[in-house]
């Protein structure tokens, strides 16, 4: 009867670790956001969550969901997902996982011109339309030392989710004369459709009034995950290289050394 006993608790341990090892890493993610995420998994966020999932022995299952206001109390708050790709490091009321990358904001500009804009005060920008990121009611952050240098008549919004790369676009079609755009957006789009266009980081990358330029960008999990923070550390540490190697053939401006 002991045998018998000790038997049956031994199946009982297998079984259960094994259907714990196999939960899936639900990551949140948006079905229409490129170049990081789409619902036929062709974003790189979804290629490295794909990544870190297999390292980790377990499958990678995407909770679709707009990554709109409100989207943090209304979905992932609410446990529909483990993971959040993609968030700044620090962010507020996540627990969130070293760096996968670190990028800029970049000047796009026609290549005709060769002007390689880097600073919000140069006077080539005077007189011109300049595209600028929309993020639900507000503009990115370069609107703000835009607006100081008196180019606030010169804005022209674009929808940061979706787009398909209008802001770059726009740029090589003469609709603006410069835009500044979130660097995984200005490269990927830029190279995947050939645009005669020019891009060049921000500098610095720090305004003076404290605004950064350059994010340092990672995964968030709930905050009383520890367990899976300190695996997902871990992981990045080990795929560090192939991430890089990833982000490249998106075309993504890293600066992952810089990362604190």
């Amino acid at each position: 009867m002991y045998f018998r006993s000790l038997s049956s608790f031994l199946l009982t341990l297998a079984v259960t670790h094994g259907f714990a090892a196999a939960l899936p890493l639900r990551v949140c993610a948006d079905p229409d956001n490129l170049p990081f995420s789409n619902r036929a998994g062709l974003g790189f966020d979804n290629k490295i969550a794909a990544l870190i999932a297999k390292d980790l022995d377990r499958q990678v299952v995407f909770v679709w969901a707009r990554a709109r206001r409100g989207f943090l109390r209304e979905q992932f708050n609410k446990g529909t997902c483990d993971v959040l790709m993609g968030v700044p490091i620090g962010m507020r009321k996540l627990a969130t996982t070293q760096p996968y990358y670190r990028s800029i904001y970049m000047f796009v500009t026609p290549s005709r011109e060769h002007l390689q804009i880097t600073s919000f005060d140069d006077p080539r920008l005077n007189g011109r339309r300049i595209g600028l990121q929309i993020l639900e009611e507000d503009m990115a952050p370069p609107s703000l030392p835009l607006i100081r240098s008196g180019h606030a008549a010169q804005l022209v919004g674009f929808e940061s989710f979706g787009s398909e790369g209008n802001i770059v676009k726009a740029v090589a079609t003469g609709r603006v004369g410069a835009s500044v755009v979130w660097g995984p957006i200005a490269g990927y789009f830029a190279a995947k459709q050939h645009l005669p266009v020019t891009l060049t980081p921000v500098s610095p990358s720090t305004d003076p009034s404290g605004i950064p330029f350059a994010f340092s960008i990672a995964m968030g999990v709930h905050p009383t995950d520890k367990p899976l923070l300190e695996q997902l550390n871990l992981s990045i540490s080990r795929l560090q290289p192939h991430i890089s190697h990833l982000l490249q053939t998106y075309h993504v401006p890293t600066q992952i050394k810089e990362a604190q």
